[in-house]
């Protein structure tokens, strides 16, 4: 996949198949947008091209702090593991904020771009004021050559699959509703950091520690069962999202895991710890004897777990 990051001067030379959107969770719906412009590369061999911003435009516009599933990096390792070809995130920038929808379509997306096929869904919004739509697009189509696609949107529980839906489902610890929109584990995408070594002297094991954004929208804080990705494999393991409140210090939220069967050193590998099963909430308990007992009973359960579920640690 080509990856074109933070530049307006660009050009696809070959032809297209565009949509544009965040993607941040590429989640269901985001899936069946994507399998139809898989579709139509099939029967063109056009490349597929999606268009979205280096920056979350509402957190540029109003300062305010506008949280992702998945960061820009991790949206990158998805998005190509989808077979996209090109992804262009675009600088937000003041001018592009202004620029009217019609230019955009013409300037952009049939011309850098190259589109000769637009896929959206059925609420897209582009240019100043997200005035462009569906029906813009289709009025373009003629003038500009290209097709045009629109998808409705993927409903579930009569509610539609959207990135706030998915939020609102990790924010109560919903982890296993969050992956069933998702369509895929939530994860954590990271290289390993060096921790303050309490899991090694507790567990006799090292544990993987990464320390995520800020922009990154973390679970419930808590333990859950996890599988990490690491160097081609698939491990099983029990995951802290949290502050180590047992610990003495103050602590960013980070992600720990206790990897089962991996004694090695794990610092400076990068990883993705997907999140499968929440456990139970993180508790300040009154030493690190009590935290101990607590973590055996965990990785018990976890164990538990991974050997009625095995079938996700070949994912």
């Amino acid at each position: 996949m080509e990856y074109v990051r933070m530049k307006k001067d660009f050009q696809i030379q070959e032809p297209t198949v565009v949509t544009i959107g965040k993607f941040d969770g590429r989640h269901r719906g985001h899936q069946k947008l994507l399998g139809e412009m898989v579709k139509i590369k099939k029967e063109t061999g056009w490349k597929i091209a999606v268009f979205t911003f280096s920056e979350t435009p509402v957190a540029v516009v109003t300062g305010g702090k506008q949280t992702v599933i998945y960061t820009n990096e991790e949206r990158s390792h998805i998005l190509e593991q989808a077979g996209v070809d090109y992804l262009i995130e675009y600088p937000f920038t003041d001018q592009v904020a202004h620029m009217q929808p019609e230019d955009f379509v013409k300037n952009i997306l049939t011309g850098q771009m190259n589109a000769k096929a637009i896929v959206v869904g059925t609420d897209c919004g582009f240019g100043y004021k997200r005035a462009g739509n569906a029906k813009l697009l289709e009025k373009l189509a003629p003038e500009l050559g290209f097709s045009l696609k629109v998808i409705e949107k993927e409903q579930e529980d009569h509610r539609d699959i959207s990135s706030t839906y998915i939020r609102e489902m990790l924010d109560q610890g919903c982890i296993e509703k969050a992956n069933e929109l998702l369509g895929r584990p939530y994860s954590i995408h990271g290289r390993v950091v060096r921790g303050n070594h309490i899991g090694s002297s507790i567990l006799g094991f090292p544990t993987a520690n990464l320390l995520p954004s800020g922009e990154k929208h973390l679970p419930k804080l808590g333990v859950y069962v996890s599988t990490v990705k690491m160097e081609g494999k698939i491990y099983g393991g029990i995951t802290n999202v949290g502050k180590k409140p047992t610990v003495k210090g103050e602590y960013p939220v980070g992600v720990e895991t206790f990897m089962f069967g991996v004694g090695q050193e794990l610092y400076g590998k990068l990883i993705e710890v997907r999140l499968h099963h929440f456990l139970r909430s993180e508790i300040k308990f009154q030493n690190l004897d009590e935290l101990k007992a607590q973590i055996i009973k965990d990785k018990e359960e976890g164990l538990n777990f991974l050997k009625d579920h095995d079938e996700i640690c070949r994912i």
